[in-house]
């Protein structure tokens, strides 16, 4: 792989994420089938029997079907996805926000495993480990050139199994090993702090199960920090999406009670949908009503929320519900783009199909499939402009996504904007880590957050000279 094609797998990192996360509606089994294409089917079978007594090797069946089965489900779209055993793990871990691990979040940096932080309270913080500590090796296995993906999988494992990592402290000057042993690990996707008097952030990086909770908890606290608060700032840069319920219930604490938050519309009756902000389509589970607790106030506070191109899917149904009731003021860079719904139904005990089976819809009616959320005021990531977002990919970029841009015709002018920054990426790369421009979300250093705090307060924003709304073309039919 070359360098540029490294780089530029990296800085899409966030974008894809939100390309593979699910909006999901209910997990239902449908107890109809429809009918079926005999004459295909023959043929299938056909291939299927070729393979077996003519491939130049013995072919495990069970593997060819499953092979065959996802290539027809792949076909669909990008966010269609057939779940065996493991992916479908996987998946409900993502969802929960519960996995098995040390609890660290990482990166690669050199060909080395980066610690960027570890969960406050996990086995790795309890065992001493510190952002910017580099893993060298896990176990017996040197990481230099691993994949980030494979790194995780031998960083996970079963609960109460043990895990040796050889760690270099640079600071420090020194190398040392340090064995930590696994436990289920409990992800925050909501965090939040006081800006200064009367002016606070929250962030949700992504809508899991517990969201909801996690997010009215953080605004009690700033309340009870602030209790007359001017302004806030909902941070959903890079959040993938996740839980339709969970978007609905943040977009919900906001709104005046009954308002349109999302509609969808697709095939089957129960994709045909108007979710509002009420208790019975945010809650999935009986019990309270999770957003009795927040204080009135927070219907009337000013709001600005911050989005940009790794926005996608049930952040941006937020977005777009705050924007289209003119609840909030949208800031930040046109988001990426995901508007379509995907429900899971499960197959057997372990195995599942993920399926698109709607497209949603703002309340005024617009879809945002390859198009995405348009902020209100248009924000560079840095004071110097955003020299590296042309280089994020969107659903517009993605082989079979629904109702955009044909793949195969490319944008020569797109295309420049691409390779010259690569280049300035390449250079941004070779700088030492203290250099580089990482985001730093909340941070005193947060351009745009220091824009969405100067627009709560009246002030001037440094609007965005470069951004622009990307276009879809027609596809080529």
């Amino acid at each position: 792989m070359s360098q540029k094609t490294k780089i530029a797998g990296w800085i899409a990192a966030g974008a894809l994420a939100g390309a593979l996360t699910t909006v999901s509606l209910q997990t239902v089994a449908r107890g109809t089938l429809a009918p079926l294409p005999l004459q295909e089917l023959q043929q299938l079978a056909a291939v299927f029997s070729m393979i077996k007594t003519d491939y130049v090797e013995p072919v495990d069946e069970k593997k060819l079907i499953t092979d065959a089965i996802s290539g027809m489900v792949a076909g669909l779209d990008p966010h269609s996805q057939y779940f065996d055993k493991k992916s479908y793990k996987e998946f409900r871990e993502g969802t929960t926000g519960r996995f098995v691990g040390v609890g660290i979040e990482i990166t690669q940096e050199d060909g080395l495993i980066k610690v960027v932080s570890p969960i406050e309270g996990s086995p790795a913080d309890r065992a001493g480990l510190k952002t910017g500590d580099l893993i060298t090796k896990i176990d017996d296995t040197a990481v230099k050139g691993l994949p980030l993906n494979d790194a995780v999988k031998r960083i996970r494992g079963e609960p109460g199994t043990k895990v040796r990592f050889t760690v270099l402290r640079r600071d420090e000057s020194r190398s040392f090993p340090v064995t930590i042993t696994r436990e289920e690990i409990r992800t925050q996707s909501v965090k939040g702090k006081m800006l200064e008097p009367g002016y606070a952030w929250i962030r949700v990086s992504q809508f899991q199960d517990r969201t909801v909770d996690d997010f009215v908890s953080r605004i009690d606290s700033l309340y009870k920090q602030d209790p007359n608060l001017k302004g806030l700032v909902l941070d959903l840069r890079n959040d993938p999406g996740g839980l339709l319920d969970a978007a609905v219930a943040v977009s919900a604490a906001f709104l005046p009670e009954g308002t349109t938050v999302v509609t969808t519309n697709g095939q089957i009756e129960e994709s045909k949908a108007a979710y509002k902000a009420i208790p019975e389509d945010y809650m999935r589970r009986r019990g309270a009503d999770p957003l009795a607790s927040l204080p009135a106030a927070l219907k009337k506070v000013p709001l600005v929320v911050l989005v940009n191109e790794g926005s996608a899917s049930a952040s941006e149904i937020v977005a777009g519900a705050l924007q289209d009731n003119k609840r909030a003021v949208i800031m930040g860079s046109q988001t990426f783009g995901k508007g379509s719904v995907q429900t899971v139904r499960p197959l057997g005990p372990d195995t599942a199909l993920k399926i698109t089976t709607a497209r949603y819809y703002t309340p005024s009616g617009n879809t945002i499939q390859a198009k995405g959320i348009m902020p209100d005021i248009l924000v560079d990531d840095t004071a110097e402009g955003s020299p590296f977002a042309v280089l994020r990919m969107r659903e517009a970029d993605l082989d079979h996504h629904l109702a955009g841009a044909s793949p195969d015709k490319k944008d020569p002018a797109l295309e420049q904007e691409r390779e010259e920054a690569l280049k300035k990426l390449e250079a941004e790369a070779k700088k030492p880590a203290s250099e580089r421009r990482p985001p730093e979300y909340g941070s005193a250093k947060d351009f745009p957050l220091l824009q969405a705090l100067a627009k709560l307060k009246g002030e001037p924003v440094k609007v965005s000279t470069t951004l622009t709304a990307r276009k879809e073309e027609p596809k080529n039919e």
